[in-house]
């Protein structure tokens, strides 16, 4: 039986997670973390009383658990992710806001620590599919633009799935910017910009997590969208996650590097 903790138990995306393990043989939720969780308030969460909870990281006790899930805050996910390596827990992770820096200190952790896990912008396997689409299609379309919308309450903008997008389509297409010579009269009219690929982020309630990606040419355009209307669809790739993390050597980043 593999011991897990989640980080982030009581948010939405931890509580999804919650009730995936709670569903699965051979996995147990042992500990979870989260600044309002108590052993009173912990079957309003779905937790069983035989969880330990934890409001800090410094209460976190040696052994409690073989794999950490973390569903938290940008501001914590970098030094949760550190504490999970260096206590010997499986980190996988689904916050966004990491780092490029940041991202490779923890392989680099992993490494020394010889302890295997997975950090993924998105676990929806539609979203894997449009990053691997767009990074096809960049190479014969170099003008591209990404379009990212979220539900109101996300914390960080531009979302870790349209980054990584940018970065996919960055390693295949040449040195590229539509208008450089563009000016804005409102600023950030045009978005963020990574090496020449705006990226433009919604926030608004209703939504939950979308992304478009728009390619353009002569006569022609292209679109590849994808949508997630429940964090539900979230779970099937934290599914595969538990189920092959012990096999990994290191920190992977990107779902798509296990599938």
């Amino acid at each position: 039986m593999k011991k897990i903790l989640i980080a982030g138990a009581t948010g939405a995306m931890g509580q999804k997670a919650v009730d995936l393990v709670n569903s699965l043989d051979g996995f147990e939720i042992t500990a979870a973390l989260a600044p309002t969780l108590t052993k009173e308030n912990m079957t309003d969460f779905h937790l069983a009383s035989s969880v330990h909870p934890y409001q800090t990281l410094d209460e976190i006790e040696d052994g409690v658990a073989d794999i950490w899930i973390d569903f938290t805050l940008p501001s914590a996910v970098y030094q949760n992710v550190r504490f999970a390596l260096e206590h010997g827990m499986r980190p996988i992770v689904g916050t966004t806001g990491l780092t490029d820096e940041q991202q490779a200190d923890l392989v680099r952790l992993s490494e020394e620590k010889q302890v295997g896990g997975l950090i993924a912008a998105n676990f929806g396997m539609s979203a894997v599919l449009l990053m691997k689409f767009a990074q096809e299609a960049a190479k014969y379309f170099p003008d591209v633009e990404i379009i990212e919308m979220h539900h109101g309450d996300k914390k960080d903008a531009p979302s870790g799935t349209a980054l990584s997008t940018a970065k996919l389509i960055d390693q295949v297409r040449p040195a590229h910017e539509t208008n450089p010579d563009e000016t804005e009269s409102l600023t950030g009219a045009r978005g963020g910009d990574y090496h020449g690929i705006k990226i433009h982020s919604v926030r608004l309630p209703g939504y939950i997590a979308h992304e478009q990606v728009l390619f353009g040419g002569d006569g022609e355009a292209l679109t590849i969208r994808q949508d997630s209307f429940d964090r539900q669809s979230f779970m099937n790739g934290v599914k595969v996650a538990l189920e092959k993390v012990d096999g990994l050597s290191k920190l992977v980043i990107g779902l798509e590097n296990i599938l």
